[in-house]
């Protein structure tokens, strides 16, 4: 858990120590051909020297890529069913190293498994089977359960054997090689679930953290109480369509927007949602509460912004103070060429350009360059200034996009 908890600490640097302004990016190539598909890229201290190591998933490869020299090591190749589509870092076995979860072969059968090391971790690992899920899309560690320690939680991209897709945590057994991973439904009563991602938005101690869950339906927010009853708030319904494929919400994470903001029993005070709308969409949104005792309040909690709409094949989001003012921005890439006057397929960042939310400032990070998978910031190289990552689909790389400041 330190491990895991000090690479934690890089993904946003505190304010202040930083200039404002927005900064100049500067892109590096970490692989031009990862494969047929970059599915996901994280981040983990693989190899135990404090520095955040790149991590990236492919159709049938796991490798990490070694900070600073950025050295690649494929560690698995050929060792699960095709497609390999997600991948959550945690020291599973408890031996103060990282190991993977890994969800593959999601477009048939759907298994989870975990990946461990030898003495080398540049070597080739070895996979423990933990179970099966169909259609397996997206996987977290979280204690959602309220139990001390994380969970796997795993989302599917499709229902299964329940009325809905089994949004669901698997806890970690003694013995994780060889014992059970008991599995505790979370929901089961969405179509289509794309993403989620966890916080703790109410504050109140005992019931686990929350997820915030993008699927058709639109945003959610899953509460475990004290009782073990789970409990979902219907934040938004999304981007409004005739057709599954022209409804709800793809992804979805949470923002700071004010200086200091803590968590309240009321909601979301001082933050704010991020998503790509519908699912695969072409719409860059934002979500703020009303101010409670507001007019708005009563009839809609959440307001929406469409910070974009000529996105195409939307499949990235999340949000990182890049300027240093306490404000996060929103970054969001796709992967196909878009409507607007910047095609892309690539990267972008949203800055906010006034007070209430309702206006705000693109800022093109790669045009073209990377058909934009997956994407995540951290600081790599410890100055202090988020960097931002992506991998890519069509154009079968990983790149790394330097925070260089003014």
């Amino acid at each position: 858990m330190r491990i895991l908890l000090s690479v934690l600490s890089l993904l946003l640097a505190p304010a202040g120590v930083f200039a404002e302004g927005f900064p100049r990016f500067e892109g590096e190539v970490l692989d031009p051909d990862i494969g047929k598909v970059c599915y996901a890229v994280t981040l983990a201290d693989v190899n135990g020297d404090g520095k955040p190591d790149v991590v990236a998933l492919s159709e049938n490869r796991v490798q990490w890529y070694e900070n600073p020299s950025w050295t690649k090591h494929v560690i698995l190749e050929d060792a699960t069913e095709r497609d390999n589509v997600c991948i959550a870092p945690h020291d599973i076995d408890g031996d103060g190293q990282v190991d993977f979860a890994i969800g593959a072969g999601w477009t048939k059968i759907g298994t989870i498994q975990w990946i461990s090391r030898s003495s080398d971790p540049a070597a080739k690992w070895s996979v423990h089977f933990t179970g099966k899920e169909t259609s397996v899309h997206r996987m977290t560690f979280a204690d959602v359960l309220g139990e001390g320690k994380p969970q796997l939680v795993i989302s599917p991209l499709l229902k299964s054997v329940a009325p809905g897709v089994r949004f669901s945590a698997l806890s970690i057994p003694a013995n994780p090689r060889t014992d059970r991973w008991p599995q505790t439904i979370v929901d089961a009563a969405l179509n289509r679930m794309h993403g989620h991602t966890h916080g703790d938005f109410d504050g109140i101690a005992g019931n686990g953290l929350q997820s915030l869950v993008a699927a058709e339906e639109g945003v959610f927010l899953s509460t475990r109480y004290q009782d073990g009853r789970f409990i979902k708030a219907h934040l938004s319904e999304g981007a409004t369509g005739s057709t599954p494929e022209t409804r709800g919400a793809g992804e979805v994470k949470a923002g700071r927007w004010s200086v200091g903001a803590k968590p309240l029993e009321a909601g979301f005070a001082g933050r704010f949602l991020a998503t790509v709308e519908p699912m695969h969409g072409n719409q860059a949104v934002v979500y703020f509460p009303h101010p409670p005792g507001s007019k708005q309040e009563a009839s809609e909690f959440w307001r929406r912004v469409v910070l974009d709409d000529t996105l195409k094949q939307g499949h990235a989001v999340w949000t990182v103070d890049l300027t240093g003012d306490g404000r996060d921005e929103v970054v969001a890439g796709h992967r196909e060429p878009g409507t607007g006057p910047i095609k892309g397929p690539g990267l972008y960042v949203y800055e906010s350009a006034s007070e209430d939310g309702t206006k705000w400032t693109k800022h093109v990070i790669d045009d073209g360059g990377c058909a934009v998978e997956d994407a995540f910031a951290a600081d790599l190289n410890g100055d202090g200034r988020p960097d931002l990552v992506a991998g890519g689909r069509a154009t079968h790389n990983v790149k790394i996009y330097w925070n260089r400041a003014k």
